[in-house]
């Protein structure tokens, strides 16, 4: 094997890990914030509030993330509406169409997270927050999310790390991220072992970066728990 290829365009490769933490900072956080209220609706015993975000998680969960893609890339475009809004500038790009999927996918995933999360509360704290007179706001806000957030953890933090070797589709619609970027390099020098092996390394290395980060925040969060650790909530499937 010639790992001077690996040297030579080592620097690339960071090029393209540049773009993939990009991709999955960006929809993760998108996805976070839209999959908090779609939770709360899957919560409510009304079929009229939860029904909706039931259709939305149950077809991003039951479709593949490539489909989603393209049906984002390839599908606004076949629109004429589409391509004379305010929005073709975004819908042009690989980049925001590929951030746009990747959301859509991750906060159905999340909200379902959430949903175990805050449904994994016991009733009796529910029970004293009623008891002491607390609204239905400030129950969530003081008691119920925060504690939602701590049980999340463990499994949120999975989530990420799936999405970050789902961001490999990315180069499928001509975004130059770790593994496009990977596939381009090989092109030029036909060395995909070693440019493979490198790029494996790379999205390893960012996966314990993002396993550490989330240790420690687990660690601060569940403190109270003391040495025992904090309840895990089921991962997808």
């Amino acid at each position: 094997m010639d790992f001077s290829v690996v040297i030579e365009y080592f620097p690339k490769l960071l090029e393209g890990a540049w773009v993939s933490v990009q991709l999955i900072f960006l929809s993760v956080l998108l996805g976070g914030i839209f999959a908090l209220p779609i939770a709360l609706a899957r919560t409510s015993k009304n079929p009229f509030v939860n029904g909706l975000p039931f259709l939305y998680i149950f077809f991003f969960r039951g479709t593949p993330l490539l489909v989603q893609i393209f049906l984002v890339y390839y599908g606004a475009s076949q629109f004429e509406v589409v391509r004379e809004s305010v929005f073709w500038p975004i819908l042009r790009e690989p980049f925001w169409c590929a951030i746009i999927a990747f959301t859509l996918n991750t906060s159905a995933y999340t909200a379902e997270i959430f949903r175990g999360a805050i449904q994994a509360i016991p009733v009796g704290e529910v029970e004293a927050c009623k008891t002491l007179g607390m609204t239905k706001v400030q129950m969530y806000r003081r008691i119920l999310l925060p504690r939602a957030f701590g049980i999340v953890l463990p499994a949120y933090g999975n989530e990420i790390i799936l999405m970050l070797k789902g961001s490999a589709l990315a180069s499928t619609i001509t975004i130059l991220d770790l593994t496009g970027m990977a596939r381009t390099i090989i092109a030029r020098t036909y060395t995909p072992i070693e440019i493979f092996l490198t790029a494996g390394v790379i999205y390893l290395a960012i996966s314990m970066l993002v396993i550490a980060i989330f240790k420690q925040i687990e660690k601060r969060q569940n403190s109270y728990l003391g040495p025992i650790g904090s309840i895990k909530v089921p991962d997808k499937g």
